[in-house]
């Protein structure tokens, strides 16, 4: 029997039973042999279940830097506000999925080549020894770059086997990405989206569905968010009058293989313009909603996934903050503790909320988490 608990629980329930076996004896005198007993199953069979919570901790000395020796006696955790005494505190190279958006109808700021350039920029960042996955999503998910510690190799996967597509598959690649970090029995798991988080389809509730699966994981989210950047490109477009043109026919990496005539048409001079389309006003206003909704939903991922959350104001900004996110990534320690609750008291699914703090001088941990726990027979 094995219990599936919000961050994986690492210890299953134990059977403990006696069983007597008897050898067959030899007479040696008569030359018969006594025939051997059947064994008697035990009547009582002993269970015992242990339950371990598992976090990932970021350590910090007071100048920001990496803390290390962090042990068991250095921290406290309160889960819903009862104390708790950490089981194990462990430091472990990380395994890092890579997810990068290359599609979308209507993006305007988020680029191919950026989206690369900064998915290049985190690997190049994380420690040597990390375990590097890519993924590419734009009209549906897919792995293009699997468990490595080549950086070479993955980097050639970034800039080679990325490629561009008209639609935005992001409730399924979370899925996607979600059971490629799980099917392994891997420790210290991070996911890097590198994305505006919105989905073609929409799909509200499916995505819902899929940010609530991740938090019963131990798995860490971190996000390089478009968001900022599309929404206030897309911001002019929503009012009739505005100083910005229309909206591009397609993205610049598309524009520019065409005729120079073309071309030269998506790089014209700004301008002040009239729109009367109110089709296409409803359409950027909505567009401009999804990006809003979609900053809210990625930021408290990755703040209930103890993740860092990157809202440049450029490209070249989100480029330039990469290496923090590699940095988070790699000051961070496997935290284990019993809950005084037990989960397996815990009837459907329950929320706990989670806190680790410093008892060390000149120690500065962060470790938030909520966890929606589970329990399955």
């Amino acid at each position: 029997m094995k219990r599936f608990i919000a961050t994986i629980v690492a210890r299953s329930a134990v059977a403990l039973a006696i069983v007597i076996i008897s050898s067959a004896a030899t007479l040696a005198q008569s030359g018969r042999v006594q025939s051997t007993p059947t064994p008697t199953p035990a009547d009582d069979t002993v269970r015992i279940t242990t339950e371990e919570i598992k976090l990932t901790v970021l350590a910090f000395d007071e100048n920001c830097k990496f803390y290390s020796g962090v042990t068991e006696n250095d921290l406290v955790i309160s889960e819903n506000d009862r104390l708790h005494q950490p089981t194990s505190v462990r430091r472990l190279l990380a395994n890092v999925l890579i997810v990068l958006d290359t599609g979308g109808e209507l993006r305007a700021v988020k680029s191919l080549d950026k989206t690369r350039a900064v998915a290049r920029a985190v690997a190049r960042s994380l420690a040597p020894d990390d375990s590097v996955a890519v993924m590419q999503y734009s009209d549906k998910p897919e792995i293009v770059d699997e468990w490595t510690t080549d950086r070479t190799q993955t980097l050639a996967a970034i800039s080679r086997k990325t490629n561009f597509g008209r639609r935005s598959a992001f409730v399924d690649a979370i899925t996607m990405a979600t059971d490629f970090l799980l099917r392994t029995p891997l420790e210290n798991r991070h996911l890097v989206l590198i994305t505006d988080g919105t989905d073609s389809q929409g799909r509200s509730s499916a995505k819902f569905d899929a940010f609530q699966r991740l938090l019963t994981t131990d798995i860490t989210v971190h996000v390089l968010s478009y968001t900022l950047m599309e929404t206030g490109d897309i911001e002019p477009r929503t009012k009739s009058i505005s100083n910005s043109p229309p909206p591009k026919a397609m993205p610049d990496e598309v524009a520019a293989g065409l005729p120079n005539g073309v071309r030269d048409v998506a790089t014209a001079p700004r301008a002040k313009t009239i729109t009367l389309d109110r089709t296409l006003i409803k359409k950027m206003k909505s567009r401009k909603a999804d990006l809003e909704d979609s900053q809210d939903r990625l930021e408290r991922l990755a703040e209930n996934t103890n993740g860092e959350f990157v809202l440049p104001l450029s490209p070249d900004e989100m480029e330039s903050k990469a290496p923090l996110v590699a940095r988070m990534i790699d000051s961070s320690y496997v935290v284990t503790y019993m809950p005084k609750i037990p989960v397996i008291d815990t009837r459907g699914i329950a929320e706990r909320v989670i806190q680790v703090m410093s008892k060390r001088p000149g120690l500065i941990v962060q470790a938030r988490r909520k966890l929606l726990v589970a329990t399955k027979n």
